[in-house]
């Protein structure tokens, strides 16, 4: 599969860095599971950055994802990382849980960005001017950073969790609703993890 040249990918940071900008990436993952967190990541590259093979999460493998993270550490001025757990899920709604775990990402940056680029999701809310961008984890490399960092964070975090409840397949699934997650709530039932919310269409 073909990726996106590290050229094409630096268009926005190029235009922006050039303006003497300091521009952070955002995205979040977990959106669609029936349990764990929702978590989001801001990443700001370093302008000497070269990262082959970055891409939306979603499009790589997890042995990629977790190659392209180690890159991404190496490369980066900063990383910030932010989680919404299934109980503020269902408080606040998922949309909004996505929004706060972005923001709660780039507050925890230790660089402060002037700009912040954001996977097709505004943030009315923050305090940093943000571009909402269509498609960003493919046409931002801040982006498909932060999409990456978010995407392995979530992942080790279900791990840890499938330990805690055992029995649910998170360790495979990573709590989306597969076959055998829903088997297994149909087994189990539902445990602290799950999204109460998701299970039961509200």
């Amino acid at each position: 599969m073909n990726r996106p040249s590290w050229s094409s990918l630096t268009v926005f940071e190029r235009l922006f860095r050039d303006q003497g900008l300091i521009v952070a990436g955002t995205d979040e993952v977990g959106r669609g599971p029936l349990a764990g967190p929702v978590v989001a990541a801001a990443v700001i590259l370093s302008p000497t950055a070269v990262i082959d093979g970055l891409d939306d999460s979603k499009k790589l493998s997890p042995k990629a994802r977790e190659y392209l993270a180690e890159c991404i550490y190496e490369q980066a001025q900063a990383i910030g990382i932010g989680g919404v757990g299934p109980r503020t899920i269902e408080s606040i709604n998922i949309l909004e849980a996505s929004r706060l775990a972005m923001r709660r990402a780039i507050g925890r940056l230790a660089v402060r960005p002037d700009l912040v680029l954001s996977d097709a999701m505004a943030l009315p809310d923050s305090r940093y001017h943000t571009i909402a961008i269509v498609r960003g984890d493919q046409r931002s490399a801040s982006v498909a950073a932060a999409s990456v960092v978010a995407k392995v964070v979530r992942d080790r975090y279900m791990v840890e969790l499938d330990h805690q409840f055992p029995g649910y397949g998170f360790l495979n699934h990573k709590g989306y609703p597969t076959r055998q997650h829903r088997q297994a709530l149909t087994l189990l039932g539902s445990c602290p993890a799950h999204r109460q919310s998701f299970l039961h269409g509200g």
